[in-house]
């Protein structure tokens, strides 16, 4: 008897979307890596306080925490599309509103565009999960994989703009926000492109899921979220006090901006092949190595303050953060059901989110209150990698040993 072969899933809606996505991550995306480069130096010139200098920052990802879970809930209404211009309504918000801030030498109006800038962070971590949405379960991971690289060319864009732009006003850094402001207006247009699945209007008896209790109770998706928070939250702990210990150790601006940009190449280069690797070895072996390559960027930020070593810390923290977070990613959207979609990635992010604010936080008090000098500081931020790194291998083995039947 002859079989008749199973044709091959239909992946070309999927693809433009994914084209789009990475056009948008590209493009949309530069502004993070600008407010990362320099958020700490704008913060610590207006805070009363050198202690708050990165409170800026954290109020970027408390803004995104706090969005993921409504944000969340409208796409799972009304669509990707629609919460993503809500998303770049907010950045280009937030750049305005922390441009004013700067004009008015205010701290707290900073802090308030820094939070608006919070609700496009929070809608650009949902493109991985729009690439998903569309795709058959073998080209899923490489979806993902491939919006994450979106951001090699944000990599580029972003840190090159703060040098150009970063000094047209007397004012510092005024010109980087206005520049944040035409990114959002401009970039939001790719949007129209998208082909996305429409939401199905909900029928009572529609099967609604498991509730965040029992997802929670899931093994694979509770290692996803550990493994995904900590991969994110380490690399935001030592990217935000980054460019004050760069320029802290008598390197200039530029330097500090040619560092972060090496930092966000390597965070989404390995994208390319990253999606590849999960198909072949599966997302646990990855989210292991990239947690191994995160230890190994605080061993060498701990060697040494030389700019060389700043680069390569930083190089390795971007490499550990895209096979950590993309792992963790790719685990999470194969253990739940359609239904579920909107409950667990808004829980997802909020969580992840919620520790990356703490660690934030952390990253400027241990940076600037902790020792007498910038190489202490830098010390100590290094340092507190390690119990969150535990964690999430811990997690990790938890998860290898438990019973097949029972993962």
């Amino acid at each position: 008897m002859t079989e008749i072969a199973t044709p091959a899933p239909d992946d070309t809606r999927a693809r433009r979307n994914v084209a789009v996505l990475v056009a948008v991550q590209a493009i949309l995306g530069a502004q993070m890596p600008m407010v990362f480069t320099v958020g700490g130096l704008a913060g610590q010139m207006l805070a009363p306080n050198p202690c708050l200098a990165t409170l800026p920052i954290s109020l970027i990802v408390f803004g995104s925490m706090t969005t993921a879970p409504w944000i969340s809930a409208v796409m799972q209404r009304f669509g990707r599309r629609t919460g993503f211009f809500i998303g770049a309504g907010g950045g280009a918000l937030g750049g305005a509103v922390s441009a004013y801030g700067l004009y008015v030498d205010s701290f707290l109006i900073f802090l308030l565009g820094s939070y608006f800038t919070g609700i496009y962070m929070s809608a650009q971590a949902f493109y991985r999960f729009a690439a998903a949405d569309a795709a058959s379960d073998d080209f899923r991971p490489k979806a993902i994989s491939y919006v994450m690289a979106g951001g090699l060319a944000s990599a580029l864009i972003g840190p090159q703009l703060v040098k150009v732009v970063g000094d047209v006003s007397v004012i510092p850094f005024l010109g980087v926000y206005f520049a944040i402001v035409i990114l959002n207006a401009g970039g939001a247009l790719l949007f129209l492109f998208l082909d996305l699945p429409r939401p199905k209007p909900r029928l009572a008896d529609d099967p609604t899921g498991r509730s965040r209790r029992a997802l929670l109770r899931d093994p694979k998706i509770l290692t996803a979220i550990i493994v995904g928070m900590v991969s994110y939250a380490l690399m935001n702990l030592v990217m935000t006090s980054t460019p004050l210990a760069v320029v802290g150790c008598g390197f200039d601006r530029n330097n500090a901006a040619d560092v972060v940009s090496a930092h966000v190449l390597a965070m989404f280069v390995p994208s390319f092949f990253t999606g590849h690797l999960i198909a072949r070895y599966g997302a646990e072996r990855i989210m292991a190595i990239g947690l191994t390559i995160l230890a190994g960027a605080g061993l060498v930020a701990l060697w040494g303050v030389e700019l060389e070593n700043f680069f390569a810390a930083l190089i390795l923290l971007g490499v550990g953060w895209n096979f950590g977070f993309i792992g963790a990613t790719a685990l999470l959207t194969a253990s739940h059901a359609p239904e579920e979609r909107g409950r667990v990635q808004g829980m997802n992010d909020a969580i992840v989110f919620g520790f990356v604010t703490l660690a934030s936080l952390a990253s400027g008090g241990l940076m600037n209150c902790s020792g007498g000098s910038v190489a202490a500081g830098w010390t100590a931020v290094n340092l507190a990698m390690v119990p969150f790194l535990a964690l999430a291998g811990g997690a990790l083995i938890w998860l290898w040993l438990r019973p097949k039947e029972a993962v």
